[in-house]
């Protein structure tokens, strides 16, 4: 009877060193895995935000639309990283270090099974002496086996009570923690891709807003300076002859009408004469 009590007693204990094996494995990968994941998440916030500078540098020496544009995506992007910021933040608390209190809870489950392996095995101790007492037959001696297995067995089977207890509190609270855990994670997440969503939407129509044509006109007259077209029409105007400046003169001021040809003709024979005269009186001289 005591050698079977014994022997359920070792099933149940190798039971509850496996689910606390269990427990430390799985727990520990979890628990590296996440911290991998809000490194690797904290590593895109700080590339984003080189991104950020980035885009704001080069958003400095284009045309004023694109440049307008592109910062108002660059503000849209630098807020993302807030958030981005914010889940890092929460998964480091939330997740990743609930995981690793576990170790610690691992460690206090093992000293109660170790505990509890110890009453067992004076439990087994004295059982194995009960045995051979027995055999020999000495009445004193056997009345004293029986006493000191008696105490192992209340002690082993108070300790065996109390490990139950513990183990079947550690599931329980193991499972809702599981809940919680992987519950905070969603929810982060959730939140984070909630705002993301939001936030490229703005960033997209930022990127939509800029007005190509406008930017190109402007890029057009960049390429040359702003007294250009004026330099460009005492180039021209300094090229005609004195007749052709008159007559444009004569064109732009007055009521602006057209010479007729046998005045400018009349005009040419004149100046013809005036220098027929001016070169006969030279000669006379």
């Amino acid at each position: 009877m005591l050698r079977r009590s014994l022997e359920s007693r070792d099933a149940q204990t190798r039971q509850l060193q496996d689910a606390v094996s269990n427990v430390e494995k799985h727990f520990g990968e979890l628990c590296q895995i996440f911290a991998a994941y809000v490194r690797k998440t904290a590593r895109l916030r700080d590339k984003a935000d080189l991104l950020v500078n980035e885009i704001n540098a080069y958003a400095a020496t284009e045309t004023p639309n694109l440049k307008h544009g592109l910062k108002n995506f660059a503000d849209e992007f630098a807020k993302l990283q807030d958030y981005r910021q914010a889940e890092v933040e929460r998964l480091e608390a939330k997740v990743v270090e609930p995981l690793k209190t576990y170790g610690t809870i691992v460690k206090m489950k093992r000293e109660d099974l170790k505990a509890t392996l110890t009453a067992k095995n004076r439990e087994a101790k004295q059982l194995t002496q009960l045995e051979r007492t027995r055999q020999r037959n000495p009445s004193d001696r056997h009345v004293i086996a029986e006493t000191e297995l008696q105490r192992a067995t209340m002690d082993a089977t108070r300790t065996s009570r109390h490990l139950e207890e513990t183990i079947d509190n550690f599931e329980k609270q193991k499972i809702k923690d599981i809940k919680n855990i992987f519950s905070e994670f969603i929810t982060i997440e959730m939140l984070f891709h909630g705002k993301a969503l939001e936030v490229y939407t703005a960033a997209y129509q930022n990127i939509q807003k800029i007005d190509e044509e406008e930017d190109i006109e402007i890029f057009r007259s960049s390429l040359y300076p702003p007294d250009y077209s004026t330099r460009l029409d005492i180039v021209r105007a300094n090229s005609k002859s004195p007749l052709q400046r008159s007559i444009s003169a004569k064109c732009v001021s007055g009521t602006g009408q057209q010479i007729p040809t046998s005045r400018i003709r009349k005009d040419q024979q004149d100046d013809d004469e005036d220098d027929d005269e001016l070169e006969v009186t030279e000669e006379e001289n």
